[in-house]
C-alpha cells in the first residue's frame, strides 16, 4: 500500500470514529433532556384522548354525549374544579370518573358494543402518555 493512501485510509478511519462518537453523544444527550410533560399536559392529552374518539359515545347520567361534547364537559369540570387538581390522576379521579350532583360513574361506549368505565379509560391513557416519556414532572 502506497504511503498517501494509508495516510488518507487513516483520515477516513480517524473521521469515522469522530462522527461515531459524536452520534453517541447527541442520542445520549437528547435521551437525557427529552421534553417532559407537567401535570397540566398530561390532563389535555387525556382530555384530547376523549375527543379523538369519534365512534363512540360517552354516558354520563344515563345521557349520551359525542366525543366533543364529552370533551367540552370535562374542561368546563376541570376550569370550575380550579387549583383542586394538581395531577392528571387528581383529574381522572375527581372530574372525569364520575358525576360531581349523582355521584354515578361516565362510562365510554365504543362503536363495537364495548362499555368501559371512564376511569379504566383514563387511567388507561395515563399509564401510555407517561411511559411515553423519559421522566415525569410536576407543574
Amino acid at each position: 500500500m502506497n504511503k498517501g493512501l494509508k495516510i488518507e485510509l487513516n483520515y477516513v478511519i480517524a473521521k469515522l470514529f469522530f462522527l461515531a462518537i459524536l452520534l453517541s453523544y447527541n442520542i445520549v444527550i437528547a435521551q437525557t433532556t427529552a421534553k417532559t410533560l407537567t401535570e397540566r399536559e398530561k390532563i389535555e392529552q387525556l382530555i384530547a384522548s376523549v375527543e379523538q374518539l369519534q365512534d363512540a359515545k360517552f354516558i354520563r347520567n344515563g345521557t349520551t354525549y359525542n366525543a366533543a361534547r364529552a370533551a367540552e364537559h370535562l374542561r368546563t369540570k376541570l376550569q370550575k374544579a380550579g387549583n383542586r387538581v394538581k395531577t392528571a390522576q387528581d383529574f381522572i379521579i375527581g372530574i372525569a370518573s364520575s358525576s360531581y350532583f349523582s355521584g354515578n360513574p361516565y362510562y365510554i361506549k365504543f362503536k363495537d358494543g364495548r362499555q368501559i368505565t371512564s376511569r379504566e379509560f383514563f387511567e388507561g391513557k395515563l399509564r401510555e402518555i407517561e411511559g411515553n416519556h423519559y421522566g415525569k414532572k410536576s407543574d
